[in-house]
């Protein structure tokens, strides 16, 4: 039985740390700290589960197609591993407009922050 692997995708200080709770459910968790590394790993891994949160890209970086970090990278996992549960963790402010992300890619949970360990674990069962 191979284990299950997940894509933490850590770009701030507000990402929740739940090393803890993967090892308990023997998940292996690979930690990546900016979308253009996970886009890298993905051509050799192949995740079950992505953590990663959504930042809002108020700037013009994100202009015309792009909503916020997460489109890339959600474009690439759709190549590569279509089946990957994506769990999003989102600021309170930024919580509308997952649901625009939601309506392009598809998203298996979305917890507004500040996340803990029992409210991914729930998302992980489900």
């Amino acid at each position: 039985m191979s284990e299950t692997l997940l894509f933490s995708i850590i770009e701030s200080p507000g990402h929740p740390n739940l090393s803890e709770l993967y090892q308990r459910r023997n998940i292996q968790e690979v930690r990546l700290s900016s979308m253009r590394k996970a886009i890298q790993a993905l051509q050799r891994q192949r995740p079950d589960y992505v953590v990663a949160e959504f930042f809002y890209g108020y700037g013009n970086n994100y202009a015309g197609a792009n909503l916020g970090n997460l489109d890339v990278f959600l474009a690439s996992l759709q190549k590569y591993a279509p089946e990957a549960r994506v769990i999003v963790l989102v600021d309170k402010q930024d919580r509308k407009y997952v649901n625009r992300l939601a309506e392009r890619y598809p998203v298996h949970a979305v917890l507004v922050q500040p996340v803990g360990a029992a409210d991914v674990d729930a998302a992980l069962l489900t």
